[in-house]
């Protein structure tokens, strides 16, 4: 970056003064919130996240140094809450990444089952034999309850990646079959009561978390 372009050392104090009221503004929130979804700790939380960013980025265009904190996932929180005070229903939304690292392993334990279970075969036992990891992740995801297939993942020749588990609010629970065709499309952030964020980004900072990672709740 060239001086011209570089903030001055006037924009980087106004930065690091807008941090401290930042944390002030933020300890003020929690000490006097309302409850554990008090809108204002989490109104308080980002602006001391966009503050601290803006610190960290004018800090290193003018001096060339870092700051020795990090809010993990600052920049992808959700947005306010704004489903109902008293929600009568919830969703629970789901996601859950893996690599298919022993594809081996995957079949054998889909060809056992598929040789043991007879109603396996619906999920594309038949074609296991074959040699197709698409028809094994049909029998073992038609046979295991993904819960299950996560604790377990390991013996099915799997590697966890990345997990993320919203809690959405309702005011009352859908229709059956009304969202079956396309279950996802409906999820708003801003309904989200809690969410649950696995990932080994957050290793490095917390290495003594074991092996999976810590989850970090956002909201």
């Amino acid at each position: 970056m060239s001086d011209a372009a570089q903030p001055t050392a006037a924009e980087v104090r106004a930065a690091a003064d807008a941090v401290k009221a930042a944390i002030d503004h933020h300890l003020e929130a929690v000490e006097r919130r309302s409850g554990d979804e008090d809108p204002a700790v989490y109104d308080a939380f980002n602006a001391l996240a966009a503050a601290a960013e803006v610190y960290d980025e004018l800090l290193y265009d003018r001096h060339d140094e870092v700051t020795p904190f990090e809010i993990p996932g600052a920049q992808d929180s959700l947005p306010p809450y704004n489903g109902p005070e008293e929600p009568h229903a919830l969703s629970v939304l789901i996601r859950r990444d893996y690599a298919v690292v022993e594809p081996q392993r995957l079949l054998a334990q889909a060809q056992r089952l598929a040789d043991v279970d007879p109603d396996a075969r619906a999920g594309g036992g038949a074609a296991v034999v074959g040699g197709s990891v698409h028809a094994a992740l049909g029998v073992l995801f038609g046979e295991y309850e993904a819960d299950e297939i996560a604790s377990r993942h390991t013996e099915f020749g799997l590697e966890e990646g990345d997990s993320t588990l919203w809690v959405a609010a309702a005011e009352e629970l859908p229709e059956p079959g009304e969202w079956l065709d396309a279950p996802f499309d409906d999820a708003d952030p801003q309904l989200v009561v809690c969410r649950f964020d696995v990932s080994a980004v957050f290793d490095e900072d917390e290495p003594d978390e074991g092996e999976d990672g810590p989850a970090h709740n956002i909201g």
